[in-house]
């Protein structure tokens, strides 16, 4: 067991085909429909979302706070091998949960996925106590918080970073400009992601869907 644990790669097959084994578990306990393919969807945006915020956060919480504090003859060993494969799961993941995202909309038919993109609004919002399109308005929130992240890791953060990091070429003056705009993108994704968070994880729980 020591063997295979300390086996990254093999670990996670591993974690992998158990975690496959259980979806089809699920599938022969409740049939397969379109609810469980939902719940697929689900699993993979989770398990993608938990990657792609868990770097965000890693990112903000400890090395871009630290990195000040570490001697300057040792920052290579970041720029150079650690923040480029974060860089990778952090920009894949976030392409994976968003698609993910939109396969559980689609599998709620187009009533649902036009409601929560247009905050309500499609086919007229009823404004009345308890009605869904309140639901529908605060989950379309989150939706349009998440895209605004996606886009913030694929169009800014990550052409900067390409630049801070030395991949792209560029002078001194221009990594220094684009590791600040990188990090400012990267500290407003995580003002985002609370409220963001906030909004899948209440609509779930308090609609259901």
């Amino acid at each position: 067991m020591a063997g295979l644990l300390s086996n990254f790669r093999n670990m996670m097959i591993l974690s992998v085909i158990l975690a496959i084994i259980m979806i089809i578990s699920f599938g022969s306990a409740h049939g397969i429909d379109t609810q469980f393919w939902q719940a697929v969807f689900r699993w993979m945006h989770v398990v993608f979302g938990i990657l792609w915020i868990g770097l965000l956060y890693y990112f903000n919480f400890v090395q871009i706070r630290k990195m000040p504090e570490i001697p300057a003859e040792l920052r290579p060993a970041i720029s150079k091998y650690i923040a480029p494969e974060a860089l990778f799961w952090f920009r894949y993941a976030a392409l994976m949960t968003v698609l993910a995202g939109f396969g559980i909309a689609g599998l709620h038919g187009s009533t649902y996925f036009a409601k929560v993109f247009s905050l309500g609004f499609a086919g007229g919002y009823d404004g009345s106590p308890q009605s869904p399109d309140h639901g529908y308005t605060l989950m379309g929130i989150g939706i349009y918080l998440a895209l605004i992240m996606f886009l913030n890791v694929w169009g800014i953060i990550w052409p900067n970073q390409k630049i801070a990091l030395g991949i792209k070429e560029a002078d001194a003056d221009a990594k220094a400009k684009a590791g600040r705009i990188a990090m400012l993108a990267s500290r407003t994704n995580t003002l985002l992601s609370l409220p963001m968070l906030t909004s899948m994880a209440m609509y779930q729980t308090l609609y259901g869907s």
